[in-house]
Protein backbone atom coordinates (compact mmCIF):
# COMPACT_ATOMS: atom_id res chain seq x y z
CA UNK A 1 0.00 0.00 0.00
CA UNK A 2 2.83 2.31 -0.74
CA UNK A 3 1.20 4.34 -3.52
CA UNK A 4 -2.50 4.18 -2.46
CA UNK A 5 -3.64 6.66 0.19
CA UNK A 6 -5.56 4.98 3.01
CA UNK A 7 -8.60 7.26 2.64
CA UNK A 8 -9.29 6.24 -0.97
CA UNK A 9 -8.81 2.57 -0.08
CA UNK A 10 -11.44 2.83 2.71
CA UNK A 11 -13.81 4.70 0.39
CA UNK A 12 -13.33 2.02 -2.27
CA UNK A 13 -14.02 -0.75 0.27
CA UNK A 14 -17.21 0.97 1.45
CA UNK A 15 -18.38 1.50 -2.15
CA UNK A 16 -17.71 -2.15 -2.99
CA UNK A 17 -19.64 -3.31 0.09
CA UNK A 18 -22.62 -1.07 -0.70
CA UNK A 19 -22.62 -2.16 -4.36
CA UNK A 20 -22.62 -5.83 -3.41
CA UNK A 21 -25.45 -5.22 -0.94
CA UNK A 22 -27.53 -3.42 -3.58
CA UNK A 23 -26.92 -6.16 -6.14
CA UNK A 24 -27.95 -8.87 -3.66
CA UNK A 25 -31.12 -6.95 -2.81
CA UNK A 26 -31.92 -6.53 -6.51
CA UNK A 27 -31.66 -10.28 -7.10
CA UNK A 28 -33.98 -11.15 -4.23
CA UNK A 29 -37.45 -12.26 -5.28
CA UNK A 30 -40.47 -10.39 -4.06
CA UNK A 31 -43.03 -12.38 -2.08
CA UNK A 32 -45.97 -13.79 -3.99
CA UNK A 33 -49.01 -11.52 -4.11
CA UNK A 34 -52.00 -12.42 -2.00
CA UNK A 35 -54.79 -14.30 -3.79
CA UNK A 36 -57.35 -11.96 -5.29
CA UNK A 37 -60.34 -14.10 -4.40
CA UNK A 38 -60.98 -17.15 -2.35
CA UNK A 39 -63.84 -19.61 -2.39
CA UNK A 40 -65.88 -17.79 0.23
CA UNK A 41 -66.48 -14.69 -1.89
CA UNK A 42 -67.58 -16.84 -4.84
CA UNK A 43 -69.91 -18.85 -2.61
CA UNK A 44 -71.38 -15.66 -1.19
CA UNK A 45 -72.03 -14.29 -4.69
CA UNK A 46 -73.81 -17.50 -5.71
CA UNK A 47 -75.88 -17.38 -2.51
CA UNK A 48 -76.97 -13.78 -3.27
CA UNK A 49 -78.01 -14.75 -6.79
CA UNK A 50 -80.01 -17.74 -5.54
CA UNK A 51 -81.75 -15.60 -2.90
CA UNK A 52 -82.65 -13.04 -5.57
CA UNK A 53 -84.09 -15.78 -7.81
CA UNK A 54 -86.10 -17.16 -4.86
CA UNK A 55 -87.45 -13.67 -4.09
CA UNK A 56 -88.47 -13.07 -7.70
CA UNK A 57 -90.16 -16.47 -7.93
CA UNK A 58 -91.99 -15.82 -4.67
CA UNK A 59 -93.40 -12.53 -5.96
CA UNK A 60 -94.34 -14.09 -9.30
CA UNK A 61 -96.04 -17.17 -7.81
CA UNK A 62 -97.79 -15.48 -4.87
CA UNK A 63 -100.36 -13.46 -6.91
CA UNK A 64 -101.27 -16.59 -8.85
CA UNK A 65 -101.78 -18.52 -5.62
CA UNK A 66 -103.81 -15.73 -3.99
CA UNK A 67 -106.20 -15.43 -6.92
CA UNK A 68 -106.95 -19.15 -7.22
CA UNK A 69 -110.33 -20.44 -6.10
CA UNK A 70 -109.11 -23.76 -4.66
CA UNK A 71 -107.37 -24.38 -1.33
CA UNK A 72 -104.52 -26.81 -0.88
CA UNK A 73 -104.69 -27.05 2.94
Amino acid sequence: MAGIPSFSFVALAIAAFMTSFVLRAAQAQAPAPAPTSDGTSIDQGIAYILMLVALILTYLIHPLDASSSYRLF
